[in-house]
C-alpha cells in the first residue's frame, strides 16, 4: 500500500464510526455529580423559606417605619433609622409593586441574596473548579447568618450582594489592568456602606488583597488604586452625614454584652460543618481505598489561601476586637455577615486541596442533609426572631371594648436616651415602630425600654390618673429588658387595680390592670 492509498483510507470512516459516541465513564460521573451539586444548592436555598411567613421582628418594623410616610420622607428619616436609605428606596418601590404584606416585604431581600449567591459562585470560579465553586455557594447559603438575612426586612441581604460584587471584581482585577474595572471596584466598595455601615469592616481586607495582587507592578497599582479610591470617595459622600451621626451617638446604640470566643468560633464553623467535613474525608478515603486509587492532593497555591483567609478573618476579627475591647458591643450575628463570603471560600479552599470527587459529593450531600434536618426540626424553625405582633394583638383585643389605654415599653435601646413622644405622635415614632405596622386603635402611653427617671415620671403620672378615674389599662413590655417596669406597675397599682397576666407572646409580656371597683371584675 502506497502513501496515497493509506492517506485516503484514513479519511474514509466506516459505518460504525458515524453517529453519537457513547459517553465515557468520566463523562457520566461528571454529569451525575453536577446534578447532585445543583440539587444540593437548590435544597440549601430552600431552607431560607421556612420562616418566610413569620411576623415582623422589632428591627423589621423599623424598616417599614422608614418608608411608611412616603418617598419624600425616606431621606429625612435616615438619621432616626441610623442607616443610609439605599435599601429603604428599594423597599418603598417594591411595596408599590407587590404590596406590604409580611411576605411581600421580604421578597427584595430574597432576590438580593439570590444575586449574592450567584456572584459568590462567580467569584469562587475565579479561584476553583466548578464543583468546588458550587460547594462554596452551598456553604454560604446554609450559614445560619445568611439564612436569617435572606428573608430579613433589613438591608443585610443587599449588603451581602454588594460585598460579593466587590469580591468578584477584586478577583478579576488580579490579571486585569483596566481603569474602568478599577472604577467599578471603588463603586462596589462604596455601595457596601450604602447598605450597612458596619459592613465597611471588610474594606481593609479588600484593599489588602488588591495591593497583594498588584504590588509587583507599582505603576499599575498606583493608577488603579488612585482611580478606585477616587470613585469610592465620591460615591461615599452622600453617606457621610449618616456616618457622622452614627459615630456621635455610638454609645446610645449598644444593646449587647461583650462576646466570647465561642461566638467567634461559631461564626467560622457553624453547627456540624467541621464534623461533616471530617466524616466526608473519612468516607472518601474508604471509597478510594476500596477502589485501590491514590488519595491525591492538588498543588498548593498560596495566593488562594491569602485571599480566602483575609476576606474571612480580617472583618470578623476587627468586629470582635471592637466588641471586646470597647463599650461598643456590635458582635450581633447579622453584623458578621460581611465575613461569611470569605468563610465560605475558606471551606471551599480546604476541599479544593483534595483531588477527590467522592469527597466533594459526600461533603455537599451530608452538609445539606444535616442542616436541612436541623432546620426543619428546630423548635422555633418558623419564627424569625421575636415579634411583638401577638402581644399587640392580645392587648388590642382586651382593650378594644372600652378603648383602654395601652402602656407600651419601647423595644429599642435608643429610647433610654431619647425624650418620649406624646401620646398623639407615638404611633409615628421609630421608637415605637411595631405599632406602625401592627396598629392599635386605642390610646398608647409610651415608655422607655428601661425604668429610668423619665419612665418613672410618666408612669407615676399615668397611674395616679388611672387610679382616680378607675381606668382599665394594659401594659406591654419585654420582661428581659423591662422587668423593672413590669414589677413597678404590679407593686404600685396593687392598691387600685387587680393585675392579670394575659400571657407571654414570643418574649413579650402583656399585663391587664382592672380597677378594683369594677363590678364586672
Amino acid at each position: 500500500m502506497n502513501v496515497f492509498e493509506a492517506l485516503l483510507k484514513s479519511q474514509i470512516k466506516g459505518p460504525k464510526e458515524y453517529g453519537p459516541q457513547p459517553e465515557t465513564a468520566w463523562q457520566v460521573q461528571n454529569r451525575v455529580s453536577f446534578s447532585i451539586f445543583v440539587l444540593a444548592l437548590a435544597a440549601s436555598i430552600s431552607t431560607w423559606f421556612i420562616a418566610l411567613r413569620a411576623p415582623l421582628r422589632l428591627d423589621e418594623t423599623g424598616s417599614y417605619w422608614q418608608i411608611n410616610a412616603g418617598f419624600i420622607e425616606i431621606w429625612p428619616r435616615q438619621f432616626s433609622a441610623l442607616s443610609f436609605p439605599a435599601y429603604s428606596y428599594i423597599l418603598w418601590f417594591s411595596t408599590k409593586l407587590i404590596g406590604t404584606s409580611e411576605i411581600a416585604l421580604r421578597i427584595p431581600s430574597v432576590i438580593a441574596m439570590l444575586g449574592a449567591v450567584y456572584l459568590l459562585y462567580l467569584a469562587a470560579r475565579e479561584m476553583f473548579e466548578r464543583d468546588i465553586a458550587i460547594i462554596a455557594a452551598v456553604v454560604f447559603c446554609l450559614h445560619p447568618i445568611v439564612v436569617f438575612a435572606a428573608i430579613d426586612i433589613r438591608p443585610y441581604a443587599f449588603g451581602a450582594l454588594a460585598t460579593n460584587a466587590a469580591i468578584l471584581i477584586l478577583l478579576r482585577l488580579r490579571h486585569n489592568d483596566s481603569s474602568w474595572l478599577a472604577a467599578l471596584f471603588g463603586l462596589a466598595a462604596a455601595s457596601i456602606i450604602w447598605f450597612h455601615y458596619i459592613f465597611g469592616l471588610i474594606l481593609p481586607a479588600l484593599a489588602l488583597c488588591f495591593i497583594f495582587f498588584k504590588f509587583r507592578d507599582r505603576k499599575t497599582l498606583l493608577r488603579q488604586l488612585g482611580i478606585a479610591l477616587g470613585v469610592f470617595a465620591l460615591a461615599l459622600l452622600p453617606a457621610i452625614p449618616g456616618l457622622t451621626d452614627l459615630f456621635s451617638t455610638s454609645r446610645t446604640h449598644v444593646y449587647e454584652v461583650a462576646p466570647d470566643l465561642s461566638e467567634l468560633a461559631w461564626t467560622v464553623a457553624p453547627g456540624f460543618l467541621p464534623f461533616v467535613l471530617f466524616g466526608s474525608v473519612f468516607l472518601a478515603f474508604l471509597v478510594v481505598a476500596a477502589t485501590r486509587q491514590r488519595f491525591l492532593f492538588n498543588k498548593f497555591e498560596g495566593w488562594r489561601l491569602f485571599v480566602c483567609a483575609s476576606l474571612a478573618l480580617i472583618p470578623v476579627l476587627i468586629l470582635y476586637g471592637l466588641s471586646v475591647g470597647s463599650s461598643m458591643h456590635m458582635f450581633a450575628p447579622r453584623h458578621r455577615l460581611e465575613a461569611i463570603p470569605g468563610i465560605a471560600l475558606c471551606w471551599a479552599f480546604v476541599l479544593s486541596r483534595f483531588r477527590s470527587r467522592y469527597l466533594a459529593v459526600f461533603f455537599c450531600v451530608a452538609l445539606v442533609g444535616v442542616t436541612a434536618f436541623r432546620s426543619l426540626n428546630a423548635p422555633l424553625a418558623r419564627d424569625h426572631d421575636f415579634s411583638m405582633k401577638y402581644a399587640l394583638e392580645a392587648a388590642e383585643k382586651s382593650a378594644s371594648a372600652d378603648r383602654a389605654p395601652i402602656v407600651l415599653c419601647s423595644g429599642f435601646v435608643e429610647s433610654n436616651y431619647s425624650a418620649m413622644p406624646s401620646p398623639e405622635t407615638v404611633k409615628d415614632s421609630l421608637l415605637f415602630a411595631p405599632i406602625t405596622y401592627y396598629k392599635l386603635s386605642g390610646p398608647v402611653v409610651p415608655l422607655p425600654q428601661l425604668l429610668n427617671k423619665q419612665a418613672l415620671q410618666i408612669s407615676s403620672q399615668f397611674l395616679q390618673q388611672a387610679a382616680q378615674t378607675h381606668q382599665h389599662f394594659l401594659l406591654v413590655a419585654d420582661p428581659w429588658f423591662s422587668h423593672e417596669t413590669l414589677d413597678w406597675f404590679a407593686q404600685n397599682a396593687a392598691a387600685s387595680h387587680t393585675v392579670h397576666k394575659l400571657g407571654m407572646f414570643q418574649g413579650t409580656e402583656v399585663l391587664e390592670f382592672v380597677p378594683r371597683t369594677d363590678p364586672a371584675h
